[in-house]
C-alpha cells in the first residue's frame, strides 16, 4: 500500500529553459525567464533593510549561553564609521585588506565596510595560518595582494604566522589579544568619525568595482585570486531570488558554519541574509568530529527557515535527528528548504534525510542542489522543481548562459553571465585561459542531460575533465562518477576516494576513512591507534566488501576499482592535497603519496593492500 507524502509549502520558481544546437555539435542553453533587476552595490541592501527594519538582528554570534547580535542600524552605522577609517588610512585598489580569522561579527562588519567605500579585501582560509606547518601558500598570498591591512579578530593564534609573512609591511587590527604584535586594536577604527567622504566614495562604487578576491587552490594546489565584483555579487544574489521565491515571503533565519572565505558561505549564504533582510547565526561549529557539538547546540536553539550546507552536514546531522526529541522539533518546526552542494549527495542519504522529515514532521522538506564555482559567485545551476535526484545540478539559473562544447567523449561545460568572474587577481596569464573565444568561463566539468531526450529534465555532472585520464589500453577514465559511486556504496565509511591507474592496466584508489565511522564499526575505544582501527577484521572486510560489489556491477576495466589502501594519514594542507574549501586535491595526493601508489601496483601486494574479489568471469590483471 502507498504512502502519499505532503510537501511542506515553499515557493520555488519553474524550471525550464531554452536550447539551441550548433552544427559542430555545441549545445547552448539559457533559463526561459530573464533576470529580474538588481542593485549597483551589494551595500545598498544594508542601507535598505537599515532603514526598513532597523531593529531586526541581521548578524549573531554564540557568546556564552546566549548571542551577541547587532542589528541593521547598528551595523550600517559601524559599517560607515569602519568605512572612514579605511579612507583615512588611504586604502584602495592598490592598498588593499586581508582578513586572516574566520567568521565573526567584526569580519563581517569590516567587509562590509570596505565594500560600502570600494576598499577590495581578501578573506583567507584560517587553516593558512593555523594548521599548516610552514607559511609557503600563505606567503605567495600575501605576495599576491600586497595587503595594507591585515585583521584578525583574536590576535594570539595568528602571530606565528604573522611574523612569517606580514612583518611590518602592514597595518595590524585586532579585536582581541594582540599579545607581543604591534597592533591597532577594532575598536579604534569604530570610534572614526564619519565625513562626507564616506558618501563621495560609495558614489563612486559601480558594479565593475571589485568586492574582494577569494582565493582557490583549485586543483593545481597554486593559490588563484578569483576577483568578485559587485555586480557579480548582486546578480547572482537576484539569481537565487528569482528561483527561491519564498526568500521574499519572510526574512530568512540561517544558523550557518560554512567559511566566508570560500564563496557558499561569504557570497551565497551571508548575501542570502543580507539581501532578504534575514537573520545570519554564525555557527563556531562544523561538521568534524571535534566540533559537530558546537552545530548541534546552534540548531537546537535556533529554528532556522532554510539549511545552505556541504553533504558532510546533513550526513553527520541524520543519527542526532534520530535521536534527539529537542533538536528534531527545532530542526523542523520552520524550515522549508534543505540544499546542498560543493559535492555529492550519495542517493541513499537523499532518500533517508526524505524519509526522516516524513518520520518527524509528517511533512516532505524540499530538497535541492544546484551547482557553481568561485568564479560564478556561485550560484549557477539548480535543480529547482525538477524531479532531483543525486548527481544532478538541473538547468541554468536566470540571466546565465551555458555551453557545453564537444570534449573528446564528453561536454565540456563553459558559462557566461553577469555573475562570472572577469578574471584573477594581477594574472593575465591565468585569466586569458580561463575564457574561450566567445567569452564563455571554462568551468573545467563535464556535464550531460539526464534524458537525452528532453534536455529541459535538466544536466547531470559528469566529472572534472582535468581528472579524467587513460588506462593503458586506451579506454577513458571518468573520475568523478567512479569516484562518486564509490563514495555512495562506502555509505559514509569514506571521507574521500582518489582514483590512480594513468597509463596502467587497472584501477586503484586511495581511500581517506571517516574515522568517526570507523570506530564505531570496530567497536573501538576513541584512544584506539588509527592503524589498529583499520586493521580491524570488521573494516577490513567492510572495504573490500565495498570495492567487490562495485567490482562484480562494472561494465569494464574503467568502472570499478581493483585495488585500494585506506590511509591512516589525513590529507596534508602543506602538502596542498586539500585546498582551501575542503575538498581532495586528486593531482596532489596522487604526487604526495606516490609510493602508495607504487605499492598498489606491486607484483607483491603487502596486507593493507584491499584486493577486489570478481565474481564476473571478466578478464582482471590481478588474477
Amino acid at each position: 500500500m502507498s504512502v502519499t507524502r505532503n510537501v511542506r509549502a515553499v515557493r520555488i520558481a519553474p524550471s525550464d529553459a531554452v536550447v539551441r544546437r550548433a552544427a559542430d555539435g555545441t549545445v547552448y542553453m539559457r533559463a526561459s525567464e530573464p533576470l529580474g533587476s538588481y542593485p549597483a552595490r551589494i551595500t545598498d541592501w544594508l542601507e535598505y533593510w537599515a532603514a526598513q527594519a532597523p531593529d531586526r538582528t541581521f548578524l549573531a554570534q554564540r557568546d556564552g549561553d546566549g548571542w551577541r547580535c547587532v542589528s541593521y542600524g547598528s551595523a550600517l552605522a559601524r559599517v560607515r564609521c569602519l568605512a572612514q577609517a579605511l579612507l583615512d588610512r588611504r586604502l584602495s585598489l592598490d592598498r588593499p585588506i586581508v582578513i586572516l580569522s574566520g567568521n565573526g561579527i567584526e569580519h563581517g562588519l569590516l567587509a562590509l565596510a570596505a565594500m560600502y567605500v570600494g576598499v577590495p579585501y581578501a578573506p583567507i582560509a584560517p587553516a593558512y595560518s593555523l594548521q599548516a606547518k610552514e607559511y609557503s601558500a600563505l606567503q605567495r598570498i600575501f605576495e599576491r595582494v600586497e595587503p595594507a591591512l591585515v585583521f584578525t579578530d583574536n590576535g594570539a593564534p595568528f602571530a606565528r604566522a604573522l611574523r612569517a609573512v606580514a612583518a611590518d609591511r602592514a597595518e595590524l587590527v585586532v579585536s582581541e589579544s594582540p599579545g607581543d604584535l604591534r597592533a591597532t586594536a577594532f575598536a579604534e577604527l569604530e570610534r572614526t568619525p564619519v565625513s562626507p567622504a564616506v558618501d563621495e566614495a560609495k558614489q563612486n562604487v559601480n558594479g565593475d568595482t571589485i568586492a574582494k578576491v577569494l582565493f582557490t587552490s583549485g586543483s593545481t594546489g597554486r593559490p588563484k585570486g578569483v576577483i568578485n565584483t559587485q555586480r557579480m555579487l548582486c546578480s547572482n544574489q537576484e539569481m537565487i531570488r528569482s528561483v527561491l521565491t519564498f526568500l521574499t515571503d519572510e526574512p530568512p533565519v540561517v544558523c550557518d558554519w560554512s567559511p566566508w572565505n570560500h564563496t557558499a558561505g561569504g557570497n551565497h549564504n551571508f548575501g542570502l541574509a543580507l539581501t532578504n533582510g534575514g537573520t545570519l547565526y554564525i555557527d563556531e561549529g562544523k561538521p568534524t568530529p571535534a566540533l559537530f557539538a558546537a552545530t548541534l547546540r546552534n540548531l537546537r536553539e535556533i529554528p532556522c527557515t532554510a539549511h545552505f550546507a556541504v553533504p558532510r552536514f546533513y550526513e553527520m546531522l541524520m543519527p542526532h535527528l534520530r535521536s534527539d526529541a529537542a533538536l528534531r522539533q527545532t530542526f523542523f518546526s520552520r524550515v522549508k528548504l534543505l540544499f546542498y552542494a560543493a559535492a555529492g549527495l550519495g542517493q541513499r542519504f537523499w532518500d533517508e534525510l526524505r524519509d526522516l522529515a516524513v518520520d518527524a514532521c509528517g511533512e516532505e522538506i524540499m530538497i535541492m542542489t544546484g551547482f557553481g564555482a568561485t568564479e560564478t559567485a556561485p550560484f549557477a545551476f539548480t535543480t529547482g522543481t525538477l524531479n532531483a535526484f543525486a548527481g544532478m545540478v538541473g538547468l541554468p539559473a536566470p540571466g546565465m548562459e551555458l555551453k557545453l562544447s564537444p570534449a573528446d567523449s564528453k561536454m565540456e561545460a563553459r558559462v557566461r553571465g553577469p555573475n562570472i568572474t572577469p578574471g584573477y587577481w594581477r594574472d593575465d596569464e591565468l585569466t586569458a585561459a580561463a575564457f574561450d573565444e566567445e567569452g564563455f568561463y571554462r568551468l573545467g566539468d563535464a556535464m550531460r542531460f539526464a534524458d537525452a531526450s528532453d534536455s529541459r529534465k535538466g544536466l547531470v555532472f559528469d566529472g572534472r575533465l582535468a581528472e579524467d585520464f587513460k588506462l593503458s589500453t586506451g579506454t577513458w577514465v571518468s573520475v568523478g562518477p567512479l569516484r562518486a559511486r564509490i563514495l555512495a556504496q562506502a555509505a559514509g565509511l569514506a571521507q574521500d576516494v582518489v582514483i590512480a591507474g594513468h597509463d596502467r592496466d587497472y584501477l586503484t584508489a586511495l581511500v581517506f576513512p571517516n574515522l568517526q565511522m570507523c570506530l564505531e564499526l570496530a567497536g573501538a575505544s576513541a584512544g584506539t591507534t588509527v592503524r589498529d582501527v583499520l586493521s580491524h577484521p570488521a573494516l577490513v572486510s567492510r572495504f573490500s566488501d565495498i570495492f567487490t560489489t562495485l567490482a562484480m556491477e562494472s561494465t569494464g576495466s574503467s568502472t570499478f576499482v581493483a585495488r585500494a589502501i585506506v590511509l591512516e594519514d589525513p590529507p596534508s594542507m602543506d602538502a596542498r592535497e586539500v585546498t582551501d574549501k575542503g575538498s581532495i586535491n586528486q593531482k596532489a595526493v596522487l604526487a604526495h603519496r606516490a609510493a602508495f601508489v607504487d605499492e598498489l601496483y606491486s607484483a607483491s601486494p603487502s596486507p593493507r593492500v584491499l584486493i577486489a574479489r570478481q565474481a564476473a568471469a571478466a578478464a582482471t590483471p590481478l588474477r
